[in-house]
């Protein structure tokens, strides 16, 4: 079944959360991707602002780098929330961009953490005893979870990711596999094949792992305001994740002139070097028909959902409303 999600920045106020939240509950989003970026807020305050608000989509985080939060907390936090979200929840993880310019190091061995975190996550919901055995994250035998999950309820675990290995390791142990800032079809299949080597070595069956494919999104009824608009926004993330698109050829010297001026924060210089063909690898931009095409392309390749990422729209709550009314019943066929 073809999903629609929505993806927010925290980088709102209380009362912009809850209005958000509200608008989006008046269509059918299955998923709402709260983002856990550098340099803005971690996820889970604006979660428990939102998830009294929405009625049927799954909310979660997407995702948290264990740079900055340690598993047990990210469990502790998922559990506080999943008793506000009708529509469920989820727990994202990735790797995590920009740690070292905030002086947050990362894991010596970032797959062997991820590996060890989701275990944990999944120890402290589901109420086991007994401790778990890790070389970064272990638990003494005698921990237990004071809030663990309704005994039945499983939350889906995500797993950001461009690469072989980390895909390869989602195949085993994740449930979904996300490629954010990404709007590629080229990326599907590839990543398909590399989670499928995981699923493989641990004997789950082909296509178990669900794959999602999200960037930044505007839309408007003026199509080429939306298109600049989209170009200024996607700026910061093009020298992160046009590496990390290997169907996708940028010369050196771009990247280096793009992240200059992202550092300058000059928005406007930097759009302008962004092309028509680069815009669409890692946006979706234009009117209502643009974002369809956009969509329609990438579950072709095979996505199992589609996220539109902030800032939605030139007004965001437009934005919304267009995606809402226009874009998702054509994707879905409603």
């Amino acid at each position: 079944m073809k999903q629609v999600a929505l993806g927010v920045q925290t980088d709102k106020t209380p009362a912009e959360y809850v209005a958000l939240a509200s608008l989006i509950d008046r269509y059918e989003v299955d998923v709402v991707h709260v983002y856990c970026d550098l340099p803005f807020a971690p996820s889970y305050l604006p979660m428990a602002l939102m998830a009294p608000h929405l009625r049927r989509a799954r909310l979660g985080p997407a995702g948290v780098s264990l740079a900055r939060m340690a598993p047990v907390d990210i469990a502790a936090d998922t559990a506080l929330v999943a008793q506000m979200a009708r529509g469920g929840v989820s727990v994202g993880l990735v790797r995590g961009g920009w740690l070292g310019d905030y002086g947050i190091r990362e894991p010596d061995r970032p797959l062997q953490a991820i590996r060890e975190g989701v275990a944990v996550i999944r120890y402290m919901l589901s109420g086991e005893t007994g401790g778990q055995n890790g070389d970064i994250y272990p638990l003494a035998e005698h921990v237990y979870s004071p809030w663990a999950l309704q005994q039945g309820t499983q939350v889906p675990v995500l797993i950001g990711s461009w690469g072989p290995r980390l895909c390869a390791l989602a195949g085993e142990i994740a449930d979904e596999v996300k490629i954010g800032g990404s709007a590629n079809p080229a990326m599907l299949p590839l990543a398909r094949r590399w989670v499928s080597r995981g699923e493989r070595r641990v004997g789950r069956e082909a296509g178990s792992v669900a794959l999602a494919i999200g960037a930044v999104c505007v839309v408007d009824e003026d199509r080429e305001l939306a298109r600049a608009a989209a170009r200024r926004s996607v700026a910061m993330y093009l020298p992160i994740v046009s590496r990390l698109d290997p169907t996708v050829e940028v010369e050196p010297e771009l990247i280096g002139r793009l992240q200059s001026l992202f550092e300058q924060r000059d928005d406007d210089g930097a759009a302008r070097l962004i092309s028509d063909e680069l815009l669409d690898c890692f946006a979706f931009s234009g009117d209502a028909s643009d974002l369809i095409r956009q969509g329609e392309a990438l579950f072709a390749a095979g996505a199992d959902r589609v996220e539109f990422g902030t800032p939605h729209g030139i007004d965001p709550a437009r934005g919304i409303r267009l995606i809402g009314e226009q874009v998702i019943p054509a994707l879905k066929g409603t």
